[in-house]
């Protein structure tokens, strides 16, 4: 059950919501709503997100095992689904339980970490394309905590350098 959404649930048993209350409420309904749409965007644009991205790290790594880079791309396959969920639900918790505890020592076991760190930044590229900036600054957030704890902190420059 959403978190945000059940709080309010509870809420109806001891009063009718307030006019605060029913305003809060309203934000999260709108912003559910929102959440929904991208989330729907990101599914229905998988697989041209995704390609684009492909494209992008086969003319970075021409020399690299395709075996690597199908890997670093399942990788994030994975990580984009359970970060729309994420989104969608609104709780970073989820995509810490789900995926982010199991995931990060299996790159650092492949050495994915540069195939993987430029894949993020070609990703974000690519959303960014794909994705109207309501949508983009939605799922960020979910990404950046993917990248931090998958490939540790690092700036822009440190990506592009």
């Amino acid at each position: 059950m959403h978190s945000d959404l059940q709080a309010f649930w509870y809420q109806a048993e001891d009063h009718y919501l307030q006019s605060e209350e029913i305003k809060a409420f309203k934000h999260h309904t709108d912003s559910l709503a929102q959440r929904l749409k991208t989330y729907k965007s990101i599914r229905d644009r998988e697989i041209d997100i995704f390609q684009t991205v492909a494209n992008q790290l086969l003319d970075v790594f021409p020399d690299q095992q395709e075996q690597l880079i199908e890997k670093a791309l399942k990788h994030w396959l994975l990580v984009m689904r359970n970060c729309s969920m994420a989104m969608l639900l609104n709780n970073p918790e989820f995509l810490q339980r789900r995926l982010l505890e199991w995931l990060a020592p299996q790159i650092k076991a492949h050495q994915l970490q540069e195939i993987e760190t430029k894949l993020y930044e070609f990703l974000q590229t690519s959303l960014q394309q794909f994705l109207s900036q309501e949508q983009f600054d939605l799922i960020e957030p979910f990404l950046l905590m993917a990248q931090t704890k998958l490939l540790g902190e690092r700036t822009p420059i440190e990506i592009g350098g």
